[in-house]
């Protein structure tokens, strides 16, 4: 292996949890207690649509666009002070960094948001390039971002690994040829036994994976 690409939210970060609470989280941050069912009525929503619902369903007082702006506070206030790493990141990282193998991020966040998470928790340096979804012009559902990123570290896909803790991202990353490594993440346990049939690796915390990639170098 000559290259890693590692997803963020899931994979490098624990950061999942702030997307599926954030409902509850708003709502508290306007003194309101949430409904019980509150995630699964969002969680198909659009931000503008779970915006929508929210002011009609709690007879929020302010506009969409204001329910909209303050949601996203609070996203960007988690990634800027609280995300903290998956584990065995770090160590991970730090192996990597240590058999001179090129590392990137490849992510479908806000590029702003993971640099600051990733600098916060001491592990930005160790990427060359960060590649998001918006910049890239498409999503995970299609493999260009993990192609322009082994591109920049002059790596064919069938010498990089890729870490990933989503089903349909890992099966872009696969069928595209990379060598895939699954990382087990809380929001996507439903979907551990089809992970393991797509990746070639699938750990439960990512230095985990470390044994198994040595044969492989």
């Amino acid at each position: 292996m000559k290259a890693a690409i590692f997803d963020v939210d899931g994979t490098l970060l624990d950061s999942m949890s702030v997307w599926e609470d954030i409902g509850e989280r708003y709502l508290a941050s306007q003194n309101i207690t949430a409904e019980k069912n509150l995630r699964a009525a969002l969680h198909t929503m659009s931000l503008e649509q779970g915006a929508a619902w929210m002011k009609e369903k709690y007879q929020l007082d302010k506009s969409i666009s204001q329910i909209i702006e303050e949601v996203l506070k609070i996203v960007s206030d988690f990634y800027r002070f609280e995300a903290p790493l998956k584990p065995g990141v770090k160590k991970t990282l730090e192996w990597f960094k240590e058999r001179n193998i090129q590392m990137t991020v490849a992510t479908s966040g806000n590029r702003e948001l993971t640099e600051a998470a990733l600098a916060r928790n001491g592990i930005l340096d160790y990427f060359e390039q960060i590649y998001t979804c918006t910049e890239t012009g498409a999503g995970k559902d299609e493999p260009l971002i993990y192609l322009k990123a082994a591109e920049s570290m002059q790596a064919e896909p069938n010498e990089t690994l890729v870490f990933e803790d989503a089903l349909h991202a890992a099966e872009t990353a696969k069928k595209a040829g990379f060598v895939v490594v699954g990382v087990y993440d809380e929001e996507n346990r439903k979907n551990i036994s089809k992970m393991k049939e797509v990746c070639d690796c699938y750990c439960d915390r990512m230095d985990a994976a470390i044994e198994n990639i040595c044969l492989t170098i």
